[in-house]
């Protein structure tokens, strides 16, 4: 026995220890450590992070519900009233961040309480764990509560894409029959303005004339005078009034394109914010989670 604990490269046995903790004096503290003090059980009680997460989940659930009844009030659909879009999106991203908050502060506050006790575990360790757990109940909470919304709006995001297809093709076709239209006009134009085309045919010449200087940022002089013969020959007005009247009309053309080019900037923002808040929200969630654990894991350890 001597002659094997001389060697440096022996490892003892557990025979061995058990000899030597056999020769050691009773009330006098071993000198050896245990070999192997691996735990058999996981560190990691899922049971405790699923029950967390679908605390979490429940309370998300009543807590989105009730937002969004809230911030169906503040909106409507008559012009000049109810919350701006821009008010809209903040108000949303702060109730994100509140749902993110109380939900993941449960989630996380029931995980800590309900995993299992570890024995023999220094206490930063302890409190290592529990923030992981905390955490894994966080993103067990983010992944299952993003495939149910993906799930749920499949068929709607499915139904949109099939009528966006439809209008996408019939968009395609009217632009394609418009430029169509236009170059045929242009192609078989005359230098008077036929009195006795129909309204119709005059209205549709006028609908593609101004289509085509939308498309192109302006209307070019030889289609104006063309149109203001147009009017004048139609409405029996001088060709300074109809002039006036076709300067008009394109300017209310342009109008409406800048309008629409401004809500759909702002439709880009408020996508943009709603975004930011979203993150925002998710990392909060995930902070308050590890902390809600932490403290619930240590009331656990205490009581």
């Amino acid at each position: 026995m001597a002659a094997r604990r001389a060697d440096p490269d022996h490892h003892p046995s557990r025979a061995d220890l058990a000899l030597i903790m056999d020769t050691v004096p009773a009330g006098s503290a071993p000198r050896t450590t245990a070999v192997g003090n691996e735990a058999s059980s996981s560190a990691v009680s899922w049971a405790a992070i699923i029950a967390g997460a679908f605390a979490a989940l429940a309370l998300t659930v009543v807590l989105t519900s009730l937002g969004a009844g809230l911030g169906l009030t503040t909106i409507s659909v008559w012009p000049n009233s109810g919350a701006s879009v821009t008010t809209f999106t903040i108000s949303t991203g702060i109730g994100l961040i509140v749902v993110q908050w109380l939900s993941s502060a449960l989630g996380g506050f029931i995980t800590g309480r309900l995993r299992t006790k570890w024995t023999g575990v220094h206490t930063h360790e302890v409190f290592f764990r529990d923030t992981a757990h905390g955490f894994l109940s966080w993103a067990l909470t983010t992944i299952v509560g993003t495939a149910l919304l993906a799930a749920a709006a499949s068929t709607v995001v499915g139904g949109g894409v099939r009528a966006a297809s439809t209008v996408a093709g019939g968009a395609t076709q009217a632009a394609t029959s418009g430029v169509s239209g236009y170059s045929d006009d242009a192609l078989f134009r005359s230098d008077h303005v036929d009195a006795s085309v129909s309204n119709q045919e005059a209205a549709a010449q006028a609908s593609r004339i101004l289509a085509n200087g939308v498309r192109n940022g302006d209307v070019p002089p030889a289609d104006r005078t063309y149109l203001a013969q147009l009017v004048a020959a139609k409405a029996g007005i001088p060709q300074a009034d109809a002039q006036k009247r076709v300067d008009d009309a394109i300017a209310s053309t342009k109008e409406a394109e800048t309008k629409a080019r401004q809500a759909a900037d702002t439709a880009r923002k408020a996508t943009a914010t709603f975004a930011i808040f979203t993150a925002l929200a998710l990392m909060i969630g995930a902070f308050v989670a590890c902390t809600a654990a932490a403290f619930g894991g240590n009331i656990r350890d205490e009581y």
